[in-house]
């Protein structure tokens, strides 16, 4: 599959899952997608915590050694078991590192968990080939503690996965702010963003 097809398809899932009621409203929003005033969008400093994660090849890593490993970074919060945002959230990632062409590999696109008790780096693996995530884009999962301390640093826990949010965080530089984007971007706006922090930067 394309994965130029995948922010479509993964709102034809979604609606499927929630029956016809909810089909056409996600018809509408594939065809009108979210524009940017409806986005909220803000910059933040964040303190990343010092804590442990494990990346979906199974090794234990840094969380800001991941972070601030030179790339501009792309951060969200998923899980793999989840019905209605985070198909989406990752079908964005996937379209913009394919649109970054050569350069995705300069670009470290992070995805952690939620439900780390669910998600194995196996069960990450193979969520993350549904979207063909490319070498720069890795998911991590880790204890429940981390996952909590990971959330809470970055403005994103909401009391239960089932209560999760759309967010997507990006930084061009380690020590820069971040860019917070409340709701779902579309790959156009993300990728307007990005590029407008990289020409600043």
């Amino acid at each position: 599959m394309s994965r130029a097809n995948m922010f479509n398809v993964a709102i034809a899932a979604l609606a499927l899952a929630a029956g016809s009621a909810a089909a056409s409203d996600a018809e509408l929003m594939a065809q009108n997608p979210p524009v940017r005033s409806q986005l909220l969008i803000s910059t933040v400093q964040y303190t990343v915590p010092d804590i442990k994660l494990v990346r979906d090849d199974s090794k234990a890593v840094s969380l800001p050694d991941e972070i601030n490993d030179g790339r501009p970074v792309l951060l969200n919060f998923i899980f793999t078991s989840c019905g209605s945002v985070c198909p989406l959230m990752s079908a964005i990632f996937a379209q913009f590192q394919q649109r970054l062409g050569d350069d995705s590999g300069k670009v470290h696109l992070m995805s952690i968990s939620i439900d780390p008790e669910q998600d194995t780096p196996e069960r990450l693996r193979a969520y993350a080939a549904q979207f063909e995530a490319g070498p720069g884009w890795q998911h991590y999962t880790g204890t429940l503690a981390t996952s909590l301390a990971a959330q809470r640093a970055f403005d994103v826990y909401r009391g239960d996965k089932m209560s999760h949010a759309p967010v997507t965080l990006l930084r061009v530089a380690p020590g820069q702010p971040w860019r917070r984007i409340d709701g779902l971007v579309t790959p156009d706006q993300l990728m307007r963003e990005y590029r407008t922090l990289l020409a600043a930067r």
